[in-house]
């Protein structure tokens, strides 16, 4: 995926400014930035749904991930699961609820469901969706600390069996440095920084080092 001079306003303001980006293949990268940096206009664009000046360059099938869960409140686990599949892939779900920890709730309607059980469905439906690129939009951001880094280190397990591409917007330097290999950092609807994350998976929620070297750069850029 390719953004050249990409440029995205909302009646008079600016929320993203001759945007050239190239995101890697096979690899996770994290867009950083605070509160109307422009991180989900530019996530929307790249999935298509918004219109832009400017160039994109798309590649293969796109999988969203959104902030909150957004489950069919009317079908069972497995019903949302299967509402995004082909019949002749339903067999995969029952592989996926397992590595999801939901084995047992695959009957559960999603008012039976915790916050954290909801995520878990949503980010099993966002795997499962055919696709070449899965877009995250703050997914953890609501979650406590303890069920925010247990889904991150499920997001990084089903990320390594397929190695699609994947780019997640985030606000917290944290997320960015545990589950990305690239950070860029937006800022005013411009790309303030672009960094390398190159820590070998799984990454330790409570090592500082690189949290740091991060948090200096999206700070001073």
């Amino acid at each position: 995926m390719k953004l050249s001079g990409v440029t995205k306003k909302y009646g008079e303001k600016f929320a993203l400014q001759n945007i050239d980006l190239e995101i890697e293949e096979g690899k996770i990268t994290a867009v950083l930035g605070e509160s109307g940096a422009g991180k989900t206009t530019l996530l929307k664009i790249l999935a298509g749904l918004l219109p832009c000046e400017g160039q994109v360059e798309r590649k293969g099938a796109v999988s969203y991930l959104f902030q909150e869960a957004a489950l069919l409140p009317h079908l069972s686990v497995t019903g949302n699961l299967k509402f995004v599949l082909p019949k002749e892939k339903w067999g995969e779900i029952a592989d996926m609820v397992c590595r999801v920890g939901l084995k047992g709730r695959e009957k559960s309607l999603p008012k039976e469901l915790s916050g954290g059980e909801k995520q878990r469905v949503a980010i099993a439906r966002a795997f499962l969706y055919p696709h070449d690129v899965l877009l995250m939009d703050e997914p953890f951001s609501s979650l406590d600390l303890s069920l925010k880094k247990s889904l991150i280190e499920l997001v990084v397990e089903l990320w390594q069996k397929r190695r699609e591409t994947v780019v997640f917007v985030t606000h917290d330097v944290h997320e960015a440095a545990l589950l990305s290999q690239r950070a860029v950092v937006l800022r005013k609807g411009q790309i303030a920084g672009d960094y390398p994350v190159p820590e070998p998976f799984p990454r330790s929620f409570f090592s500082n080092s690189f949290v740091e070297s991060l948090l200096i750069h999206t700070l001073m850029d």
